[in-house]
């Protein structure tokens, strides 16, 4: 059974919330909080699954929380029930899961929950820190949710050809199109760990259902042609790993 923590500083919404979370009969309440300091700690002491979490919290920011949730030890999942839709972009930045609008809807709940037990180990013998929930996006659609130039666009994970971290920003090159969000390589290495994707160098992931050849380079390393003629490097790291996996 998953455990939830709330975060809200509405009463009734938190009780509705609750009431919601108990009717799909799949988890178990820890606990609840109205302000961010307390959260923190209750959050430290009981080590949810989930953590469902109001953006406006008084003086306080649930942003804020979240990205305090990012840094501890155990990290629960983080979904957003909030009222206020124009915060979707930072809280995906945040790498919340989903993204649930008041006045909150039963359906919606349940999918909610439905949706994570079908991807993670929440309520196995995992350890939280192994959990691997994908976003809603990824789940529904086979998509990814990149946030580029103040939109998040819903990419084809099939067509991704590579994943690069270049001047800062992380580059996601497709047949047609090449999107660049501020997320980190590590971050897409970890929402792409469902798909063919491989890591050949420290700035690069690639698909390795698009490499059309490989070809040798100096100091036993090798490039990666692409499907759309593009080359990416393979470091002396990674070569071992890569040779396993195509078997060359």
């Amino acid at each position: 059974m998953m455990k939830v923590f709330i975060v809200d500083d509405e009463p009734l919404a938190r009780d509705e919330l609750k009431y919601l979370l108990l009717r799909t009969r799949e988890v178990e309440v820890l606990g609840e909080a109205d302000n961010m300091t307390e959260a923190l700690q209750e959050i430290k002491n009981t080590k949810p699954d989930l953590v469902f979490l109001d953006i406006e919290l008084s003086q306080e920011s649930g942003l804020q929380l979240a990205a305090e949730i990012r840094h501890m030890e155990h990290k629960p999942a983080i979904i957003f029930a909030t009222a206020y839709d124009e915060f979707a972009l930072q809280a995906f930045q945040l790498d919340a899961i989903d993204y649930v609008l008041k006045p909150f809807d039963e359906n919606r709940i349940k999918q909610t929950i439905d949706k994570i037990k079908t991807v993670s180990a929440i309520g196995s013998q995992q350890a939280p820190s192994s959990l691997k929930v994908k976003s809603l996006a990824e789940l529904q659609t086979g998509k990814l949710a990149v946030a580029a130039d103040e939109h998040i666009v819903l990419v084809d994970i099939e067509t991704i050809l590579y994943t690069a971290s270049s001047d800062g920003k992380t580059v996601v090159k497709t047949m047609e199109m090449e999107y660049k969000t501020q997320e980190s390589l590590t971050t897409m290495e970890r929402k792409l760990s469902h798909a063919p994707f491989v890591r050949v160098h420290r700035s690069f992931l690639v698909n390795l259902n698009h490499i059309n050849q490989i070809e040798p380079w100096f100091n036993s390393t090798y490039n990666l042609i692409m499907k759309d003629g593009s080359k990416v490097p393979v470091s002396r790291t990674y070569i071992k790993e890569l040779k396993q996996l195509i078997g060359f």
